[in-house]
């Protein structure tokens, strides 16, 4: 083995330009929205935060994609342990970012404060019915980790047809999920700021609903990868991953099912 020869099976990336012009995007965001917020005239200062939303896109798509080509040389046995830890980490710190809001709800519902509420929900609110759209959406996304987990078996069997079907099934899925969830909404008899009920209730399934999007978005990925072969059956990580997150998402919504929309509602 030569001096110049790696005597180690982790990957060293090269240097990247991405986590500067992240930083820079999300600063230029974050200060946007905050002058946007503070601005008389709302609509024409948003300009800032729109070019850091831009950077933000633009630094997703290019630096992800980097990713997915080092993947096929450099993402060994080894590196891929790494990237498991990592990726079980984010879902722990979403796992507290989601404690936080049922945490509100119930802290509001147990040990009410705020200045004229009496009861849980506040008198007055029109609670939506947890078996009408709730409950289909609730059906949409378990089938929706049915068909995942028939992609993920597709992959591990060697069944190209599988993987896709099972993909473009589970990413349909997850845009119904987010079309009956805008129709909720639009038609909801709350607003976000009526009361401490409406906000922890936009806050928590409105979140999830971006988890969704976000997830969604990250199997639309997959696919595309499926289809021109970009996955093998023992080195499909990011399909691990992406899974792994879906079935996060899918737990979550069962908590807001029965604590917010079956519980909370009655």
């Amino acid at each position: 083995m030569s001096d110049h020869a790696q005597k180690h099976p982790f990957h060293l990336v090269d240097p990247s330009p991405w986590p500067l012009v992240a930083a820079a995007s999300a600063g230029l965001f974050t200060g946007g929205m905050v002058m946007f917020m503070h601005s008389d005239r709302a609509p024409a200062d948003f300009w800032l935060a729109a070019i850091g939303i831009a950077g933000i896109l633009f630094v997703m798509f290019r630096w992800w994609s980097n990713v997915i080509s080092e993947s096929h040389i450099y993402h060994n046995k080894v590196v891929q342990i790494g990237l498991r830890y990592g990726m079980s980490l984010f879902i722990a710190s979403e796992v507290m970012f989601f404690v936080a809001f049922f945490w509100a709800f119930f802290h509001n519902a147990f040990v009410i404060f705020s200045p004229g509420v009496t009861e849980w929900p506040p008198a007055g609110v029109e609670v939506l019915d947890p078996w009408d759209l709730p409950f289909l959406n609730t059906l949409i996304l378990l089938l929706s980790g049915c068909t995942l987990t028939w992609a993920h078996h597709g992959i591990l069997e060697g069944k190209k047809k599988d993987l896709v079907q099972g993909l473009a099934l589970t990413v349909g899925l997850g845009v119904i999920f987010l079309f009956l969830q805008a129709y909720e909404y639009s038609h909801a008899a709350f607003g976000f700021s009526d009361n401490i009920y409406s906000s922890t209730f936009y806050m928590a399934t409105g979140f999830h609903g971006f988890h969704v999007f976000v997830g969604t978005v990250f199997l639309a990925v997959c696919l595309v990868r499926a289809m021109k072969d970009g996955f093998k059956q023992d080195h499909h990580f990011g399909l691990e991953a992406a899974a792994w997150y879906w079935h996060f998402v899918d737990v979550v919504w069962l908590f807001l099912f029965f604590a917010v929309y079956i519980w909370g509602g009655e």
